[in-house]
């Protein structure tokens, strides 16, 4: 029987040219090229290192947006995805990280039986990193976030992944089925292949009838948060030098300019 994986992927705004409208304070789309997330390439990737090793795993991709996500999915079968599902309905347009997470867990009880779900961490347009732990909770698995080793036994079953902490890091065992989000650290994904480009694999496109979510928990209005104004940053203003031919006239010179300034 085939180790079934769903990664679920985003596509967003190239963030290395995207820009701001200084009076409406939204994001200036228009002509922006749209990728596929960082992370969930990292998530991906180790997808596709599974399926390597162990050629009778199934990789689905899903992933929501407007139709134009497609793209995203065409990206993910040339690299070795074997079947890509997209949502895509205004009913859920709009949706925030909570709105989001039960389309998507919607979507994937609809694709039905797997063992392993991976994320990226987060979306570089939002930078919560909220829906996979949000995705996990509403299917009721055991998770781990901040992924940057991973390794599964024989098995299939028995998973041991090191986890990123901002001091250190974690050592963790857990067993399929589960929910990982992935970090860069975790992998180099891959580019996509000659094959997989003219490989001939299904792309779904499903709607929120489909997937029978209950409409009043996805979209805008059901969004309990919400972006109120995005802005770019003011730029600091100039530094001051203090100079001095000695490290101790240098700490007098600062001393006396922080006295001046009545910081001290």
């Amino acid at each position: 029987m085939a180790f079934k994986i769903i990664v679920c992927a985003k596509q967003v705004p190239d963030t290395n040219v995207i820009k701001i409208n200084p009076k409406t304070g939204t994001l200036i789309r228009d002509g922006v090229p749209s990728i596929l997330n960082h992370d969930d390439a990292n998530a991906l990737e180790e997808a596709l290192k599974i399926k390597d090793k162990y050629p009778d795993t199934y990789i689905t991709v899903v992933t929501m947006g407007p139709p134009q996500a497609n793209d995203l999915l065409f990206e993910c079968i040339a690299m070795g995805a074997d079947e890509g599902v997209l949502v895509s309905d205004r009913a859920v347009g709009g949706s925030d990280t909570w709105a989001t997470s039960n389309t998507l867990e919607a979507a994937i009880r609809k694709i039905g039986d797997f063992d392993l779900i991976f994320a990226g961490r987060q979306a570089i347009d939002g930078d919560t990193a909220q829906v996979g732990p949000q995705i996990a909770e509403k299917l009721d698995l055991p998770q781990v976030t901040y992924v940057e080793e991973f390794e599964i036994a024989d098995n299939m079953k028995d998973i041991t992944v090191k986890r990123q902490l901002e001091d250190g890091y974690e050592l963790i065992k857990l067993q399929t089925p589960c929910m990982l989000t992935a970090i860069k650290e975790l992998n180099t994904p891959r580019y996509m292949s000659m094959s997989g480009i003219f490989a001939d694999k299904e792309m779904k496109t499903w709607n929120a009838k489909d997937i029978e979510v209950d409409l009043t928990t996805v979209g805008l209005e059901a969004s309990p948060t919400n972006v109120f104004r995005s802005f770019t940053p003011a730029p600091k203003g100039k530094g001051v030098t203090i100079e001095g031919d000695t490290e101790k006239e240098i700490a007098d010179n600062l001393l006396i300019n922080l006295k001046g300034k009545h910081v001290i």
